[in-house]
């Protein structure tokens, strides 16, 4: 080898290595200076708000130049609204994340041609806790078991849009428990729900049990008298049923493990696909060590939000076994989520 091929050589090998050593260092100054924007799918109030309120205060002191972080409330088709401005409008470089509808995720796999969005491309970031969602009812009505619920001609439930948590958990009532309940339709989110609930315009609603108001709680306003969640919380009355553990049939629990296996996510966090990789681990890294920050933990606490984390790839594997369920069942699922 000539010494001129070895000086070319040389000076790639110095170019790639000094390539490789500059980019991560391009990674962690990116944030320098910028906004982070969580695009929430829900009007302010509601416990997907809340959670990105919360995960907003404390997560950019993790991000390398500490970005700031706010949230933009942009409710609408059942939170997608804010799916579809991530894919068209939202910038594409990370500085825009969104938390949505977690139940918008089997939507898709039972109606792919009403939902045309396949969850399985984006970059998941993490969730911060599993769903825990009941239905209940107002404490006027008298009923106190889900069986003299069932008893009644009819009860009128809020919704927010099809696909949503709330409106799966009406039609699990409805359709697989035989309770004659009516969705009414229109409300943009679960505070103009409870307003609602608390005039006497609804009957109950089915909703994070982190997002009931505490005074509903201490005042025994509600009675919850479903769970979709095996776990449960210290303030929750005793003795209100996992939804799959009562199922009228084998079959029936089958549909709702599809039906409820979103669940898993509660309320998650996620970015385009088109986010460079090195600023995905930026993020996921920064939701991991938020989840575990004192700070975060004892605001978690006092709001009375669950903590039990999914982060990254964890979350990526949920929504593959959503799409990976068998078409027998999924063709099941559908008849359930029909009026």
């Amino acid at each position: 080898m000539s010494k001129c091929q070895k000086r070319r050589r040389h000076a790639l090998l110095f170019g790639t290595v000094a390539m490789l050593a500059a980019a991560p260092v391009a990674a962690q100054d990116f944030y320098k200076g910028k906004t982070i924007n969580i695009l929430a799918g829900f009007s302010p109030g509601g416990g997907y708000d809340i959670n990105a309120r919360v995960l907003a205060r404390h997560m950019g002191r993790h991000i390398p130049g500490n970005p700031s972080m706010v949230v933009q409330n942009m409710p609408g088709a059942g939170s997608l609204n804010a799916v579809h401005y991530l894919d068209n409008t939202a910038a594409k470089d990370g500085t825009v994340l969104n938390t949505f509808n977690f139940g918008a995720i089997g939507e898709a796999r039972l109606s792919p041609d009403r939902i045309r969005i396949d969850f399985r491309k984006y970059n998941w970031i993490g969730s911060i806790s599993q769903d825990l969602t009941v239905c209940y009812v107002w404490h006027t009505l008298g009923i106190k078991t889900l069986d003299e619920l069932k008893a009644r001609p009819k009860v009128h439930y809020g919704s927010t849009g099809a696909g949503s948590s709330s409106d799966l958990n009406q039609r699990i009532m409805k359709n697989i428990f035989g309770v004659k309940l009516h969705q009414v339709g229109g409300y943009p989110g679960s505070a103009e729900q409870r307003i609602a609930i608390e005039r006497g315009e609804l009957d109950g609603d089915c909703g994070a049990w982190s997002s009931i108001p505490v005074e509903w709680i201490e005042g025994r306003k509600i009675v919850p008298v479903i769970r979709s969640s095996p776990a449960t919380a210290p303030d929750m009355p005793p003795n209100v049923p996992f939804s799959i553990e009562i199922a009228p049939n084998e079959r029936a629990r089958q549909i709702m493990q599809l039906l409820l296996a979103s669940n898993q996510l509660g309320r998650p966090f996620m970015a385009s696909a088109a986010v460079p990789a090195e600023r995905v681990k930026i993020l996921r890294d920064a939701f991991a060590a938020t989840m575990k920050d004192e700070a975060f933990i004892a605001e978690t606490k006092k709001l009375r939000l669950p903590l039990s984390p999914i982060v990254g790839e964890a979350a990526r594997k949920i929504v593959d076994d959503i799409y990976a369920i068998p078409p027998d069942i999924v063709e099941a699922a559908k008849a359930v989520m029909r009026d």
